[in-house]
């Protein structure tokens, strides 16, 4: 039986494409992450995976660069 989840964040300090791209490729480097997409004009980062570690997503986009508010 799979728990697959999703997770949004909304993150703050994406300006352009380059911040997606990092974000992105953070997010996606983690355990039991399968689709990471980061909508910049909504400023959100969503996350679809199994088993999604919440404090490592955080971690990852603050180690980014980047401020997650939700």
């Amino acid at each position: 039986m799979s728990s697959e989840n999703t997770r949004t964040y909304t993150v703050e300090g994406m300006e352009c494409g380059h911040c997606v791209s990092i974000i992105a490729s953070a997010v996606h480097q983690l355990d039991g992450v399968t689709t990471t997409t980061v909508n910049r004009p909504l400023g959100t980062v969503t996350v679809d995976g199994d088993d999604l570690d919440d404090q490592a997503i955080r971690a990852s986009i603050l180690e980014a660069g980047y401020t997650v508010s939700t």
